[in-house]
């Protein structure tokens, strides 16, 4: 199915394309018979943004694995600051377990785990200064990403103005949630 979603300013740079592994077609197939109701529930572990969901498994059934990253990234990328925002408050700070989709930030945050106590203290401290000052938790695509890269990038971000930051976290979000999909779809 063709989506009608139109494609807008890219916030974050390109999509993920490749995190290891492809999907499946079987795995498609499985979606696709999903109900919406069903499917929006395992959509909101990817992403929880309540608009996205809806519009992804309304765009369903797919064709496949190409189309459904595809039209799930132009779903995405059409959102306003406040669906973005909504799906921010489902991750956790960096260097915490919790949010709405723990079975995926465990892993995706592993890196955190080789952080030692000064790095550990200073993302802690960082988060705190970042949600005062943009009133959401900072979010980085922390898969692969070394603790003193989180912080290097933590601390450039705390100089950008409130609008290249919503822009910049929602660019981070997309890849998050492409790799998530990619991960439900293997």
């Amino acid at each position: 199915m063709a989506s009608s979603v139109p494609a807008s300013a890219d916030p974050g740079g390109s999509a993920v394309s490749d995190p290891g592994q492809p999907p499946t077609d079987a795995a498609v197939d499985r979606v696709n018979g999903l109900s919406r109701t069903d499917l929006i529930s395992e959509l909101l572990q990817v992403c929880h943004s309540q608009r996205w969901a809806e519009r992804v498994a309304d765009a369903h059934p797919y064709a496949d694995t190409t189309e459904l990253l595809a039209v799930a990234d132009r779903i995405w990328m059409a959102l306003d600051p406040a669906d973005w925002l909504e799906a921010l408050r489902g991750h956790p700070r960096i260097g915490e377990s919790g949010g709405s989709s723990q079975q995926f930030s465990t892993s995706e945050q592993a890196g955190m785990n080789d952080a030692d106590a000064v790095v550990r203290d200073a993302i802690a401290s960082g988060n705190r200064d970042y949600e005062d000052r943009f009133g959401h938790v900072f979010l980085i695509s922390a898969q692969g990403r070394t603790p003193q890269d989180i912080l290097a990038n933590l601390d450039a971000r705390l100089l950008n103005t409130a609008s290249e930051e919503i822009h910049q976290a929602a660019g981070e979000h997309r890849r998050i949630t492409q790799l998530r999909l990619q991960k439900l779809l293997t």
